[in-house]
């Protein structure tokens, strides 16, 4: 496996990745705010979360991209098309498990059960993200698949 290719391809994927979700955020066609929502876990300053929290997905970028590494090195080979393929199986994973799942251990996020008496200052995603905007899987998954294509084609070229 390329470890030096893994390092610094994953970093640049999940950089690629995140800049571009914020893009989106900011663009209007999305109210996620990924590096918002992870920050938060850790502080209630919205300022410092978003700088926290956009650490915390280049781990957890860093992360994925060695397990999709993992999953090019058993395959022999890494094309944009596995890589897209990886990205699509990331999102869905994503969407319908971890987000959703995401209100029972953040600290500062309701839940669909907590109720008018909850404090929570973030509302919870719901399946697919969908509480966060319509347009929300769409870009989630536009982006999660440029990673994977965006690995594949630099673990490729070296």
């Amino acid at each position: 496996m390329d470890w030096a290719g893994w390092a610094l391809f994953g970093l640049v994927a999940t950089v690629a990745l995140t800049a571009t979700s914020i893009t989106a955020q900011m663009a209007g066609l999305t109210r996620l705010d990924l590096p918002l929502v992870l920050g938060t876990i850790v502080t209630e300053d919205p300022d410092r979360a978003r700088v926290i929290g956009f650490f915390i997905h280049l781990a957890a970028g860093q992360g994925f991209a060695l397990g999709y590494a993992a999953v090019f090195a058993m395959l022999h080979r890494a094309t944009w098309w596995i890589g897209a393929l990886l990205g699509a199986l990331h999102v869905a994973i994503a969407l319908t498990v971890l987000l959703p799942l995401l209100p029972g251990v953040h600290p500062r996020m309701a839940s669909h059960r907590a109720g008018p008496a909850s404090t929570a200052v973030l509302e919870p995603p719901g399946l697919f993200a969908l509480n966060y905007g319509v347009q929300t899987p769409t870009v989630t998954a536009l982006v999660h698949v440029v990673y994977g294509v965006v690995l594949g084609l630099l673990l490729q070229a070296r």
